[in-house]
């Protein structure tokens, strides 16, 4: 068991506590949250991580002390802003992985997201994100739990219907031309993309081959609001809330999407594309 899990089991434990010692039940306390009742038992059995609001309002539901309060966030803060091990986290399951993802996604009203050699999970089809699973569990030798985890991904895209959120989204042509997965599938997955690009709320653009490039596409990065930054490398999830980094990536985020094709241009480079992987499968 990793250090993370540890930490999460822990604080599950004392949420858990604190409940019980208010005399109520997991349904109870989520009825006073407004919270579905599968969340109080994902943060207490350490399958979700608990975010410093998450445990706010938590402690003031069962009327913990200040100090156990202050306590409760302090750990919180600590488990969000590590540097977390993918290796480790992913042998605890690939859909506990994604159970993560949805409460911060339900917080965020705008997402500026940039992916160079991936499609994003948010738009991704259930055929091409299990193709992703299955190497991310060869890779990390991650727990065998790729239809449940290609399930929690599918009921994640629900959110891209909301109009009272934004997104956008810029790719790289390269991103498009990655073969995670078959011919066939990759062809489905850019018939969701063009689907997806006429949404009222999305903005999708595709930098082509041809366009130069303002830096080097290293990595992809996700900013939710102005509050933070995930940034996903090989072996770290780097979370980041320092206003000064906040601000670097949103620049950088700028620079790319001024240099990408949205829109109908857009959809043209993708069309090129789905036209290219038909050619493959028609041979």
């Amino acid at each position: 068991m990793t250090s993370f899990q540890q930490a999460r089991i822990d604080l599950g434990g004392q949420l858990r506590q604190l409940r019980e010692a208010a005399h109520l039940s997991g349904k109870e306390l989520a009825q006073r949250l407004g919270w579905q009742p599968s969340k109080v038992s994902r943060l207490e059995n350490a399958r979700q991580t608990a975010t410093e609001d998450d445990v706010v309002v938590w402690a003031q539901a069962v009327r913990a002390s200040p100090d156990t309060t202050d306590e409760l966030i302090r750990q919180a803060i600590a488990l969000l802003e590590r540097h977390d091990d993918w290796k480790q986290r992913h042998r605890s399951g690939l859909a506990a992985l994604q159970e993560d993802i949805p409460d911060l996604e339900a917080r965020t009203k705008l997402f500026r997201v940039f992916e160079p050699g991936i499609i994003v999970g948010l738009l991704q089809t259930s055929e091409y994100a299990r193709h992703v699973f299955r190497k991310v569990k060869r890779l990390y030798s991650a727990a065998d739990q790729i239809d449940a985890a290609v399930r929690v991904r599918m009921q994640r895209q629900e959110i891209l219907y909301d109009r009272t959120r934004t997104f956008r989204f810029v790719v790289t042509e390269a991103a498009l031309r990655t073969s995670l997965a078959p011919p066939e599938v990759m062809r489905g997955q850019l018939d969701r993309l063009l689907a997806v690009s006429t949404l009222p709320n999305v903005e999708f653009g595709v930098i082509p081959f041809s366009t130069e490039l303002p830096s080097s596409p290293i990595n992809g990065f996700w900013i939710y609001n102005e509050a933070m930054v995930g940034v996903e490398t090989m072996t770290k999830d780097l979370i980041l809330r320092d206003p000064d980094d906040i601000g670097f990536y949103v620049r950088a985020f700028d620079d790319y999407a001024k240099v990408a094709e949205f829109d109908e241009p857009g959809r043209e480079v993708i069309i090129g594309i789905l036209h290219d992987y038909r050619k493959q499968t028609s041979h």
